[in-house]
């Protein structure tokens, strides 16, 4: 499992307008085609410098393209990259404010610390 891969992904995407579309869109192909064509990309470096292990997880890569934010949790992705991609895919679909947040709480009620690890 690489926490940090998945944070990563949910950190370059939601900085990325088209992204957030494409990923709303079509988020099994945007996983499939980040994973090859960005996953390695050194974050902050030109695109030459690049590393060559990082991969998701069958777990992570499902999770990612389903949208099961639930499931990146409890695998470990950090909460506020998770909340604030995905508020940005969703909170447009709520006509009353903040129904998205509501949703996410909601769903994550569940948990009682400790939280799962955070830490990459």
């Amino acid at each position: 499992m690489s926490k940090y891969l998945l944070n990563k992904f949910l950190f370059t995407v939601d900085r990325d307008p088209d992204l957030v579309e494409r990923y709303r869109a079509d988020p099994r192909g945007t996983v499939t085609w980040w994973e090859a064509e960005r996953a390695n990309q050194i974050l902050n470096l030109p695109a030459i410098e690049a590393s060559t292990w990082l991969k998701f997880t069958a777990d992570e890569r499902e999770a990612l393209a389903t949208h099961d934010y639930v499931q990146l949790f409890e695998l470990g992705a950090h909460h506020f990259l998770t909340l604030t991609l995905f508020i940005a895919l969703f909170e447009r679909d709520y006509d009353e404010p903040l129904g998205f947040q509501k949703e996410y709480a909601a769903r994550l009620s569940h948990w009682r610390l400790p939280y799962p690890d955070i830490s990459t």
